[in-house]
C-alpha cells in the first residue's frame, strides 16, 4: 500500500470510498470475472456489498494481493494508473484491518519449524562450546514471511536434511571431544554419564528433561559400551542421537488446553526471545528467569531486552535482519561491481567495511537505544581506516583497523543508510549507477511502498551510439516517455537521482558523463529536494511510515512468519508507542517482546480475544 503520507495532495484530498472501489472493479475487472463462468472461478459479484468485507474476507484479501503484485489488471489488458491502483489497494487494505481489529486481538498458534542454517549452527556452537560451522553443509534456506529465511512456512525438510545433520552432528562431536576447552563445557573429566546427560538434555531442548529421556540417551551410551566402544567413542554416540532429535532440530511448543489465550509458558518465551535477539539457544541467565517462572513478568523481560541487546552475540541478530532487510546479503553472491571497473571494491578489508557497516551500525543503534530516525540521517556511523579511505573522509581521531563507532565531519555525506556503500552497491547494476533501483530501493526498504513489478516487454536502456554522451538521467529521460513505464518510473526515478553523486561503489563522485550531476528529484507526494540531504530530510519528515515498515519487517521476523491482517493492528500499536517515546530503539523491541502474537498463545478457541493485553 502507498500510504496517503506519499500520495500527491490532490489526489490524498480526495474521499475514496465502497463506491469508487466498485467502480474500479466494473471497468476493470468485470469484464473478465462475471457472467456464468467468470475467469479464475471468481466472480466480483461476491464482493458487491460493505458487508463482504466481513463475509468474503478471503475474497477481498485476494484481490488485494493480485492487484497489488501486478497480476490484476492481466497483462493483455491496459494496466491501472498509479494513482488508482494505490487509492484502490490503499482503502481495501485499511476496510480489512479495520474489520480485523473490531473483536480485539487474538494469538495465533505457532506452526512448528526446524531451525534455519544458521540458528542451527549458533545452537550447535554454543550448546558445545565450540568455534566450528556445524551447518555448513545444510542446504540455503529461502526466504519466506517478511522476507526473511526464519519463516516457519518456507522452512520444510527434506531428505537431504537427515544425511546433513548427521554429518554435521559428527563434526560437531569430532571438534568438540578433542579441544579440551569445548569438552570441558559439555563432558568435564569428574562427571559419570547419569550427569552428562543430566546436564545436555535440557540445554539441548532448551526446556527440562521429561520422564525418560535422560534415560534415553544414557541406555544408547550403554548399549554402546556394551558392544565393547571406549568412552569416547559411546559417549559420541549418544550424542550425535541427542543432536539429531527433533527436540533439537524444531522449535516445537506445547499446545494450551485452556479455551482461551494465555502467556506463553516461560521456557518457550525464553527461548522465543533468544532466536529473536541472538539467532541461538537461551542462555544460563534466560534458562534461570524461566525455572524461577520470572520471564513473563514485563520488568524482567525489559531488563532481559536491554542485556541482549549489549551482548556480543546479538551481532547474529544484526546481521541476518540487517542483510535481508536491506538486501546487502546479495553483495558477492548475486550482485558484484565489476571488477575491472571498480576493483577498489575487491581489496578485502573495503569489501569487508562496506558489507559489516550497516549490520555494525544497526547493533550499535539499538545497544546504545538510539533513535530510529538515525537509520535516515546521523552524525555516527562505524568505520574501519580502510572505509574511512575509501570514503576520503577526515577524522578528528584517527582510527585502526578494526572497525569503531565515529562521529562524522560536518557535511561528509555519509550520515544514515543513505551515505553507506553497501547500500549503493545492492541498488547499482555491476557497471553503472541506476536511479530506478535506487529509487526501487528506497521506497521498498526504507518505506514499505515498493512499486509493482515492470509490465512484460519493457524496452531496455539502450546506450545511443554515435551520439555526445548522455548522463543517465538524460538517458532515464527518454527512457521515461514510454506511457507504459512512465506511471511508475515517476515516482521511482525522481528518488533515484538524490542519489546520484554516489557511485556504483559508494565514492563521491561531481559528474556523469563530464557533465555535472543533477541531483534534484521528488517524493510521490510532490516533496522537492536537491541532493542526498535534502532528501534525508524529506524521508525524516515521513518518519512515522519509515518506523511502521521497520516494525512490519521486525514483528515477521520476531515470529518467524508472515504477518496477518490482524497482525497489522499490533503493528499500528507498536508503532504508536515508539513515536511516543521520541522513536526509541529499544521501544520497538520492548513492544515486540510484549505484544499479543509474540507474548500469548492461544487456546483451543483460537478466536477468543486476550483481554487487555
Amino acid at each position: 500500500m502507498v500510504s496517503a503520507l506519499l500520495l500527491p495532495a490532490s489526489v490524498a484530498a480526495q474521499t475514496y470510498g465502497f463506491p469508487q472501489a466498485q467502480a474500479l472493479l466494473k471497468s476493470s475487472c468485470a469484464g473478465c470475472h462475471s457472467g456464468e463462468k467468470p475467469s479464475g472461478g471468481f466472480h466480483v459479484g461476491k464482493i458487491a456489498t460493505p458487508e463482504s468485507f466481513d463475509a468474503e474476507t478471503r475474497a477481498w484479501s485476494r484481490v488485494l494481493a493480485r492487484v497489488k503484485d501486478g497480476d490484476m489488471p492481466p497483462k493483455q489488458v491496459p494496466p491501472l494508473a498509479a494513482a488508482a491502483r494505490d487509492q484502490f489497494t490503499g482503502f481495501i487494505e485499511k476496510t480489512l484491518r479495520t474489520a480485523a481489529c473490531a473483536d480485539g486481538l487474538s494469538p495465533l498458534p505457532a506452526r512448528m519449524r526446524r531451525l534455519n542454517r544458521a540458528e542451527y549452527a549458533a545452537t550447535v556452537r554454543d550448546l558445545l562450546n565450540i568455534p566450528v560451522n556445524a551447518g555448513q553443509g545444510l542446504p540455503a534456506d529461502g526466504a519466506g514471511g517478511e522476507g526473511f529465511d526464519n519463516a516457519a512456512e518456507v522452512l520444510f525438510v527434506s531428505p537431504i536434511h537427515a544425511e546433513k545433520y548427521l554429518e554435521g552432528a559428527k563434526l560437531a562431536l569430532e571438534y568438540g571431544f578433542s579441544d579440551p576447552r569445548s569438552r570441558a563445557r559439555f563432558l568435564p573429566a569428574h562427571w559419570t554419564p547419569r550427569q552428562v546427560f543430566e546436564s545436555i538434555v535440557p540445554r539441548a531442548f532448551r526446556r527440562p528433561a521429561r520422564p525418560g529421556e535422560v534415560e534415553r540417551y544414557l541406555a544408547l551410551y550403554e548399549e554402546a559400551a556394551r558392544k565393547g566402544d571406549h568412552y569416547d567413542a559411546a559417549m559420541q554416540y549418544a550424542l550425535q542421537a541427542l543432536l539429531v532429535s527433533p527436540h533439537f532440530l524444531f522449535r516445537i511448543e506445547e499446545p494450551n488446553p485452556n479455551a482461551g489465550p494465555r502467556y506463553l509458558p516461560d521456557y518457550a518465551l525464553a527461548s522465543r526471545l533468544s532466536y529473536f535477539l541472538w539467532g541461538s539457544m537461551p542462555d544460563e541467565e534466560l534458562m534461570a528467569e524461566a525455572a524461577a517462572g520470572r520471564l513473563n513478568n514485563a520488568v524482567v523481560l525489559r531488563e532481559q531486552v536491554a542485556r541482549m541487546l549489549k551482548a556480543e552475540k546479538s551481532r547474529e541478530f544484526a546481521e541476518a535482519f540487517v542483510e535481508q532487510w536491506l538486501n546487502t546479503r546479495e553483495l558477492g553472491r548475486d550482485i558484484k561491481p565489476d571488477a575491472k571497473l571498480f576493483a577498489p571494491y575487491y581489496e578485502t578489508e573495503t569489501e569487508s567495511g562496506i558489507r559489516y557497516e550497516p549490520i555494525l551500525f544497526f547493533q550499535e543503534v539499538f545497544a546504545r537505544n538510539l533513535p530510529l530516525t538515525e537509520f535516515i540521517d546521523s552524525k555516527y556511523t562505524v568505520l574501519s581506516s580502510r572505509l574511512q579511505r575509501h570514503y576520503g573522509l577526515k577524522l578528528k581521531t584517527p582510527i585502526r583497523q578494526q572497525p569503531v563507532w565515529v562521529e562524522l565531519p560536518e557535511n561528509s555525506r555519509r550520515g544514515g543508510l543513505l551515505g553507506m556503500a553497501a547500500i549503493h552497491a545492492v541498488s547499482s547494476l555491476p557497471n553503472r549507477t541506476s536511479p530506478v533501483l535506487r529509487g526501487k530501493w528506497v521506497l521498498d526498504a526504507m518505506l514499505g511502498t515498493p512499486p509493482p513489478p515492470p509490465p512484460p516487454n519493457v524496452p531496455e536502456l539502450k546506450e545511443h551510439a554515435g551520439e555526445a554522451p548522455k548522463t543517465l538521467r538524460e538517458r532515464l529521460e527518454i527512457h521515461r516517455q514510454n506511457p507504459v513505464c512512465a506511471s511508475c518510473h515517476q515516482k521511482i526515478d525522481p528518488i533515484g537521482f538524490g542519489l546520484e553523486h554516489y557511485d556504483v561503489i559508494g565514492r563521491w563522485r561531481d559528474q556523469d558523463a563530464g557533465k555535472p550531476i543533477d541531483a534534484k528529484g521528488t517524493l510521490p507526494d510532490g516533496t522537492s529536494f536537491d541532493g542526498v540531504d535534502e532528501l534525508k530530510q524529506a524521508l525524516l519528515s515521513k518518519k512515522d511510515l519509515f518506523v511502521r515498515n521497520l516494525t512490519v519487517k521486525m514483528l515477521g521476523y520476531a515470529l518467524s512468519r508472515g504477518l496477518t491482517l490482524e497482525d497489522q493492528c499490533t503493528v499500528d500499536r507498536i508503532a504508536e508507542a515508539v513515536k511516543r517515546d521520541g522513536y526509541r530503539s529499544q521501544t520497538l523491541i520492548n513492544e515486540i517482546v510484549l505484544s499479543v502474537p509474540f507474548r500469548y498463545q492461544p487456546g483451543t478457541s483460537p478466536k477468543m480475544a486476550v483481554a487487555n493485553p
